[in-house]
């Protein structure tokens, strides 16, 4: 499997922990050089792995608050 390039650009929060210290984060990520993108998923103390996640352009977040007001 081909290594992945990521940045983390922007810390915007922790939504939970779990007692092992992995922490759920909604993060700004350049991935593979690409544009940043908004960034939910589970990450080991110190950023050093990650769990899978899902990962949303500016357009699909707004589109999610919509959704979350209704």
């Amino acid at each position: 499997m081909a290594d992945i390039k990521y940045e983390i650009i922007k810390e915007i929060g922790v939504l939970s922990e779990n007692a092992k210290g992995w922490r759920k984060e909604l993060n700004l990520i350049s991935w593979n050089d690409a544009a940043p993108k908004y960034d939910i998923r589970d990450w080991a103390p110190n950023h050093e792995k990650m769990g899978k996640g899902v990962t949303l352009t500016k357009e699909e977040v707004d589109k999610l608050k919509e959704y979350c007001r209704s």
